[in-house]
């Protein structure tokens, strides 16, 4: 009786085991991280997850970078970060489809995960599929497609991985994203950006933090400390790298450019030439002041995280907006302020890398001359004053 009994168990045993296999075989989930693109919105690369159910019959991408251009007011909750990103689902093949096209790379991990691990995570992408759930706070640096997905395995995998470092100890956010754009030779980019993101930028990031961009969440996962979470590799799409051309007209060469061209003009003694000088040094302090009133408005305006306590309001302050109109003046308080902004802004130039925050190089040209003109204004209108 025994023996009949523990041959029906293991018959049991044998039968179920196929079935376990099945069910775990059955469904796949991978990681893809797709390289940078040409656009500024493609440059850091991009990360999704994969979904394959054999049961079904489906193979799914779900992506949690996608916004409607067609949303009412999107420039302005653009601008204002107030702009809502959703999770989309796409089949395979389009997405895919998409980074042939525009000649980007994408490679698959696919995760190693107990079959309950795969069926949670499927469930939560579901549950996040819903009309009530989909839309979330975009935020580049700390909430975006990557981030997403890093939350999602640190949850459901169990135990929870141990993402280790991908970028250097001391490296900041501003460090992570120049890395990308001095690759694509994004000079403009960069500046703009650099004008842009204030001192938070320059926070050095936790180790968690450095899995906001797609390539450091991919190499974390292949080296997790305490768990095996990538159980094979692949390349679904190689991408021919295109070699860029040498940018000889940079933001340093602009900027170099017009200090060379205010310095040519000012040696120019004809009335015509004194006008023209006037006109400029007007324009050049009006623009100053308008970028400093965007910064404001970025600062205590907008839900951008890292657009705070920004240190390129020291050279582009909302008050040359005024300063413009007045800088010709005879007044004493005009004088006194023109003295004053360009011993300021030589004080500046000599403080510019030991700033909390670190400032783009190729505004060095551009800050002298503004100290230039601003002392040239107050010493013409002490010698008319004479």
């Amino acid at each position: 009786m025994k023996k009949i009994i523990l041959q029906a168990f293991l018959i049991c045993i044998f039968a179920y085991l196929p079935i376990c296999t099945y069910a775990q075989s059955r469904l796949r989930v991978s990681l893809l991280t797709c390289t940078p693109g040409e656009e500024l919105n493609e440059t850091f690369g991009h990360s999704a997850l994969r979904v394959i159910d054999s049961n079904s019959v489906t193979d799914h991408v779900y992506n949690y970078g996608t916004f409607n251009f067609e949303d009412k007011n999107f420039y302005l909750k653009f601008i204002k970060g107030k702009l809502k990103y959703f999770v989309n689902i796409d089949q395979y093949q389009d997405f895919v489809f998409y980074y042939q096209q525009t000649n980007r790379g994408i490679t698959e991990q696919e995760l190693d995960l107990t079959l309950e691990e795969k069926q949670e995570i499927v469930a939560a992408l579901k549950e996040n599929l819903k009309e009530e759930n989909k839309y979330y706070q975009y935020d580049f640096f700390l909430d975006n497609c990557t981030t997403r997905l890093r939350d999602i395995l640190e949850k459901y995998k169990k135990p929870k991985p141990l993402l280790p470092a991908v970028m250097p100890a001391t490296f900041t956010f501003r460090n992570a994203i120049h890395q990308y754009l001095d690759d694509g030779q994004k000079n403009w980019s960069k500046l703009g950006i650099d004008i842009l993101l204030g001192a938070k930028t320059d926070a050095v990031m936790t180790v968690e933090q450095q899995k906001f961009l797609p390539d450091n969440l991919m190499h974390a996962l292949d080296a997790a400390k305490n768990v095996k979470l990538v159980s094979s590799f692949r390349q679904l799409h190689f991408f021919e790298k295109v070699k860029l051309k040498k940018v000889f007209f940079t933001p340093l060469v602009f900027s170099f450019s017009i200090v060379c061209f205010f310095i040519a003009l000012a040696f120019i003694k004809n009335n015509k030439a004194k006008a023209f000088l006037k006109l400029l040094d007007f324009l050049l302090f009006f623009i100053v002041g308008l970028l400093g009133v965007l910064l404001i408005f970025m600062w205590f305006g907008t839900d951008h995280s890292m657009t705070k306590n920004n240190y390129n309001l020291l050279w582009a302050s909302p008050i040359f907006f005024v300063y413009a109109f007045m800088m010709h003046t005879q007044n004493k308080a005009t004088k006194v302020f023109s003295a004053f902004i360009g011993i300021f802004f030589f004080l500046l130039l000599c403080s510019w890398f030991f700033l909390p925050q670190l400032m783009n190089n190729a505004l060095l040209p551009f800050v002298f001359l503004l100290g230039w003109r601003a002392i040239n204004i107050f010493l013409k209108s002490k010698i008319m004053e004479c």
